[in-house]
């Protein structure tokens, strides 16, 4: 299909005539049209389509239709047949009442499309274009960002669902390529256990029985590996999807032992952020965060947060369930920096700071990142009877450290931590430390103590942001942070936002977007009419208690 770009359209005179009179207090569709005028054109997505051959519906117009699909919660045949029925829906779009719209179908084939150019973020992009254009977006002031987990669409199994459908998938899809060479290598036993889904199968209760069945499950893939990577086996079948799915699920799983296939070791697995979790979904990732286990993705949202205008989401990051907090700070102001969306102060969870991050932020982009930073990690710390390296005298220009027991050492060393960042390695002798009166306080070495720095900005950057957070102007400025969850629970009771509805890392990214998007026009709408905004419910026995221990509301 082809596109011919066209302009932006004015409403039929015929529509607005009949959803005036059909919606005298106006809805959604037809605030938002009237509010922001077009939000998308069909300039923005030319690239999404050939120069030639059949016209394809407006995608820009498709876009709208995206959003207000989140907006409502509707399937992509709910979403068709409102834009072919619904007066308010032909408004916003700008479309004459007889229009007869399109067929459901091509909602997926316009996902597609975005998807392969990655070009989700137009979307929001278009939504907050056009807010700031009516000054409703404030991005210069402050921001809040927060996580949350995102489950995949593929059904969560376990080890024996995980190895069975694995070899269950591949045989199918070898099934339908190459059916007279499977029918030759298949084992008689293959069509009892992998012709129905693992689901359907009742797994032993005994722990030796249940690994006998995967043993046995174990030898069976990789005899069907060594048929399909033999030399007489048709090239095409190394290449399928579903076999090197099998080949990196057994290699993380099993290892032979004198001709034996034997399971790996727990410790002999790779780790989480390359392990396979379903053959049904090779980028869904397992993770754990407090009591939540999960396989699937990590949704990071950032919403603008001042009182005088709606809060609006600035950007939206999808990542695998492994990545944590902490390797997005940057990145989420990368994306706020490229997009002219930088606000003054940004507040986040703990998971988001370091001590190198509250530097980087301020020098990089000017920001203050705002958030509890960690407190001092060791021995002495938790005993709490003990001197910590805050406890240290440090003459940066010198390099010395003066301890509590007014010894110097002038033994410093630069160096890299485990992650690669660069501190600073001081080390105090023991002939020091022996004979010293607080020694019991310091160091239970016989070496002498040690410390580990970081480099001086980010060491007193870190040290002024945990003398900060223990103040009331602090703790009071921070309260505003908590008005994010509140965003993450609107996203998922209107959006879906913890279950990706496609499989893939690209598509939950497209999913999230659209999400953002449809959470702001909500927002711009209750804006528009006086909505207040939710505050955090109290129960009826919470509200007895005494007054701090009552939570204050969103804002």
């Amino acid at each position: 299909m082809s596109m011919q770009p066209s302009g932006p359209s004015e409403v039929p005179a015929e529509t607005v005539r009949v959803a005036r009179a059909a919606f005298p207090k106006g809805s959604l569709a037809i605030r938002v049209r009237d509010e922001l005028g077009p939000l998308f054109g069909d300039e923005e997505f030319a690239d999404l389509f050939p120069a030639r051959g059949k016209p394809a519906w407006s995608p820009g117009r498709l876009a709208l239709v995206l959003v207000l699909q989140f907006v409502e919660g509707l399937t992509d045949r709910q979403a068709a047949e409102a834009v072919r029925a619904r007066i308010d829906f032909k408004y916003a779009l700008g479309l004459d009442l007889d229009d007869p719209g399109f067929d459901f179908s091509v909602l997926s084939e316009f996902r597609d499309r975005l998807v392969e150019v990655e070009a989700g973020r137009r979307v929001l992009d278009g939504i907050l274009a056009a807010a700031r254009e009516r000054e409703l977006l404030k991005t210069t002031g402050r921001a809040r960002t927060d996580s949350t987990h995102v489950q995949s669409a593929a059904r969560q199994l376990c080890w024996l669902e995980l190895i069975s459908e694995t070899l269950r998938a591949a045989l199918n899809e070898i099934a339908r390529v190459t059916p007279d060479w499977l029918r030759d290598v298949a084992e008689p036993d293959w069509f009892r256990h992998y012709a129905t889904r693992a689901e359907d199968s009742r797994f032993p209760k005994s722990r030796a029985k249940r690994d006998e069945m995967g043993l046995r499950i174990g030898a069976d893939g990789t005899r069907l590996l060594e048929a399909v990577f033999s030399p007489g086996a048709p090239d095409e079948l190394r290449t399928l999807g579903q076999v090197q799915t099998l080949r990196q699920v057994w290699v993380q799983h099993f290892h032979q032992v004198e001709g034996e296939v034997r399971r790996r070791d727990p410790k002999d697995r790779p780790p989480g952020a390359t392990r396979l979790v379903t053959p049904y979904d090779s980028e869904a990732r397992g993770s754990v965060k407090r009591d939540t286990m999960w396989d699937g993705y990590k949704v990071h949202l950032t919403e603008t947060c001042e009182p005088d205008a709606p809060n609006l989401i600035t950007n939206v990051a999808t990542t695998v369930a492994t990545v944590p907090d902490i390797a997005m700070t940057d990145t989420v102001h990368a994306q706020l920096a490229r997009d002219s969306r930088l606000p003054g102060e940004h507040l986040v969870d703990a998971g988001y700071v370091d001590a190198h991050l509250l530097v980087h932020a301020r020098r990089e982009y000017g920001i203050t990142l705002t958030g509890p930073a960690a407190g001092v990690v060791s021995h002495q710390a938790t005993a709490n009877n003990g001197f910590t390296a805050d406890d240290f005298s440090i003459d940066w220009e010198r390099e010395q450290v003066t301890c509590p027991g007014q010894k110097t050492t002038r033994r410093w060393n630069l160096d890299r931590s485990q992650e690669g960042t660069p501190v600073i390695r001081v080390r105090f002798n023991g002939s020091q430390c022996r004979p010293c009166p607080v020694r019991e306080q310091c160091t239970t070495s016989s070496l002498g103590r040690r410390l580990t720095l970081r480099p001086r900005e980010e060491h007193e950057a870190l040290r002024r942001a945990r003398a900060d957070q223990d103040t009331d102007t602090w703790k009071d400025r921070y309260k505003t942070r908590a008005g994010v969850e509140g965003t993450v629970s609107q996203g998922v009771q209107r959006c879906g936002l913890r279950r990706s509805r496609y499989r893939g890392l690209a598509k939950t990214s497209l999913q999230h977007q659209l999400t953002g998007a449809a959470v702001n026009l909500a927002r711009i709408d209750a804006h528009l009419t006086g909505t207040p905004r939710a505050r955090t419910r109290t129960s009826h026995f919470a509200a007895l208690g005494p007054t701090e221990t009552k939570l204050s509301g969103a804002e």
